[in-house]
């Protein structure tokens, strides 16, 4: 009966050593064994037998990508401004055994080195550059700090600064200059708007005028097309005229009526002297005749 119970105890020991001795690592994570006090092997992701009692496991080490965001740290510029400014670094364990023996606290260490090369880099710029260069502070610091890690098995992916805040006095001063900034870009763009304008109105009015010109010139181009024309039918109805008259071969009769006709029409205009030439008198002596001829005579001359 005793040796049943001391083989069972046996038995029992046994397994809690199989079980004791088997470690099971999760994926993304890693295991750093010591035998006797002293570093035996790292375990990877998978199934592990170790020797309870013997080998001692460190807790489970994350191999992700960690994000630390740090307080805001003071920070004084070249022209002396004290700012405000809080970073952030992206890190990632990449040798497990360095991590482990590397550093004490190694979150602390990376906080302490981060501000302490902040403030070596943004003593070294006046403010303006600061604001406007945060790309190259963030590789500068990524530079030194990753070298800087590189004994404790970390690796510094990217380092951002999170906001840059200067003194309220600053702040202030720089929004006014920044009003005034956009006040003047808005008088710019007005000026050159209302210049556009002019430009517009001004071709505009060119192009009127111009087409103005081109339809007087045409108007002018068809007025005178249709004197002319009109000139050439007038002269043409003329020759016709005189060509059936000389065909017509007319006798002095005619014509001395026809300067009659004259005569009438020079009587009816406004000179005040008229020179009439000798035919016509002629015509006026005939005229005369011709009215005698036919009055009828008075009693007296019967």
């Amino acid at each position: 009966m005793p040796f049943l119970i001391g083989l069972i105890v046996l038995l029992v020991l046994t397994l809690i050593i199989v079980i004791l001795g088997v470690k099971v690592v999760r994926q993304s994570t890693a295991i750093v064994v010591e035998r006797l006090g002293k570093y035996y092997k790292t375990l990877s992701t998978g199934i592990h037998i170790i020797i309870p009692l013997v080998d001692k496991c460190s807790p489970p080490i994350s191999l992700k990508e960690q994000v630390l965001d740090f307080k805001p740290q003071p920070v004084i510029t070249k022209d002396n401004v004290t700012m405000q400014i809080d970073t952030v670094v992206y890190s990632q364990i990449t040798d497990p055994k360095l991590y482990t023996y590397g550093v004490e606290n190694p979150l602390a260490a990376i906080e302490n080195l981060t501000a302490t090369t902040l403030r070596n880099i943004v003593g070294e710029m006046e403010l303006d550059e600061t604001l406007t260069s945060r790309d190259t502070v963030n590789n500068k610091m990524r530079l030194i700090v990753d070298e800087a890690t590189d004994p404790w098995g970390i690796k510094i992916n990217r380092i951002e600064l999170k906001n840059i805040l200067p003194p309220k006095d600053i702040q202030d001063a720089m929004e006014k200059q920044m009003r005034a900034e956009r006040e003047r870009r808005e008088q710019i763009l007005k000026a050159e708007g209302e210049k556009k304008a002019s430009v517009l109105v001004a071709e505009g009015e060119k192009e009127s005028k111009i087409l103005r010109a081109q339809a007087e010139k045409e108007a002018r181009i068809l007025r005178a097309s249709a004197e002319k024309e009109a000139l050439i039918q007038e002269a043409e109805g003329k020759a016709k005229a005189i060509e059936l008259i000389n065909t017509a071969n007319p006798d002095a009769a005619y014509v001395t009526l026809q300067g009659y006709e004259a005569l009438k029409v020079l009587a009816n205009g406004q000179s005040t002297k008229i020179i009439v030439p000798s035919e016509i008198q002629n015509v006026a002596g005939l005229l005369t005749s011709l009215k005698e001829t036919l009055t009828p005579p008075t009693s007296k001359e019967k």
